[in-house]
């Protein structure tokens, strides 16, 4: 390959590329506030967020968030209002209908996944069953 060769870019499919009426996950009007300025804070201008399923936590599964400058490999992308969002493609399956939000509460304060589908939920909000 030559130097004026360029290999193709990998697009991320959007949720709409696959079929899905809307994204797994939605956050709302104060997770979003609370991103932006997290974002803004840390100098990670660019920058979207990773939300993901991973194996663990007291009930199964664990929600994670994350920084993230660029989409890997088969990611569904998305934005909203103004925030990039990856999601894997494991992880999508799990989040269909998770609304994440910002709280703040006796116990102190932070993101809060509400998911309809999980099957039961630990105390302290961050592992589910599927």
């Amino acid at each position: 390959m030559d130097a004026t060769t360029t290999q193709p870019t990998l697009k991320a499919p959007t949720p709409a590329d696959l079929g899905m009426d809307a994204p797994p996950v939605t956050l709302t009007a104060k997770a979003l506030e609370m991103v932006k300025d997290a974002i803004k804070q840390e100098g990670l201008e660019g920058h979207g967020i990773r939300i993901g399923v991973m194996g663990g936590g007291c009930a199964g599964f664990q929600y994670s968030m994350d920084f993230e400058k660029e989409p890997k490999d088969g990611d569904l992308t998305f934005e909203q209002e103004g925030v990039r969002v990856y999601v894997d493609p494991m992880s999508s399956m799990y989040l269909q209908g998770v609304t994440v939000d910002y709280v703040v509460g006796l116990q102190g304060a932070g993101f809060k996944f509400s998911n309809p589908n999980a099957r039961s939920t630990c105390g302290c909000g961050s592992s589910f069953s599927y």
